[in-house]
């Protein structure tokens, strides 16, 4: 399997729970801040929801400036028009996971922010940074849910709400 193959398939497999995980947001809940140090609901999933472009922004570009980068989060108000950034995003992002971008991911990809370099990695490592960024976002917005007591569903098996067991039987 090439590597271009490889994220394909994780990011479409990524795709079933962070839809599930980002259609589960009450229209309501948007403002909510769990802490004032965390991130504003409508932030956060924002962000999850348009981390799929990163695919394209690695495969496209060869950096990105904080200092000189225009780029602005989307304004999303409800459930319905997030789940329009993802699914957009989506499509974004499988648009270049294609056999032609298989030669470039060895490429250096730098982020930084005018002449300070944050970063440099392969694209090949950008792309893993991005798949990883959704899972870990994700998680955030678990316990977001949590806190708001909708219940979670499951990521890689069963969620707590899910199945009959207390958490303390979970971790037993």
């Amino acid at each position: 399997m090439s590597f271009i193959d490889f994220f394909l398939k994780q990011l479409n497999e990524e795709a079933l729970t962070t839809r599930n995980m980002l259609s589960r947001i009450p229209d309501d809940q948007y403002d909510y801040k769990p802490h004032e140090k965390s991130m504003v609901l409508r932030n956060l999933a924002t962000h999850i929801a348009e981390i799929p472009t990163w695919v394209t922004m690695a495969l496209t570009t060869d950096e990105l400036d904080f200092e000189n980068n225009a780029w602005a989060q989307k304004n999303v108000n409800d459930t319905a028009a997030l789940m329009e950034v993802f699914e957009a995003s989506l499509i974004d992002g499988r648009s270049q996971l294609i056999a032609e971008n298989e030669s470039r991911l060895n490429e250096i990809w730098t982020l930084r922010s005018g002449d300070t370099i944050i970063s440099k990695r392969t694209r090949l490592e950008v792309l893993r940074m991005a798949l990883s960024q959704i899972i870990h976002h994700r998680a955030q917005l678990g316990v977001y849910l949590r806190l708001l007591n909708i219940p979670i569903p499951g990521s890689y098996g069963p969620s707590a709400d899910e199945q009959s067991f207390t958490p303390e039987e979970a971790v037993a």
